[in-house]
């Protein structure tokens, strides 16, 4: 990486933002982790926070897999 560019963490769609944040919540419930209220992760593992964001990204990929195959449930 030269040193004008830069790392960024933008979404592509910002509308998808909502649905991304609830799909959060949704994994970490089925994980049995509770999201922080006040939403300070410091105090968790970074096997639980991978966990979540892993997930996510398992289910937004078969998501997606769906879609262009033309199936979904």
């Amino acid at each position: 990486m030269t040193n004008n560019q830069s790392r960024t963490n933008n979404l592509v769609v910002p509308q998808a933002t909502a649905a991304l944040q609830q799909m959060k919540y949704e994994i970490a419930n089925e994980l049995g982790i509770p999201i922080p209220q006040d939403g300070y992760y410091g105090n968790y593992t970074s096997r639980d926070t991978g966990s979540i964001g892993g997930y996510m990204t398992k289910r937004l990929v078969q998501q997606a897999q769906q879609t262009l195959s033309g199936y979904n449930r």
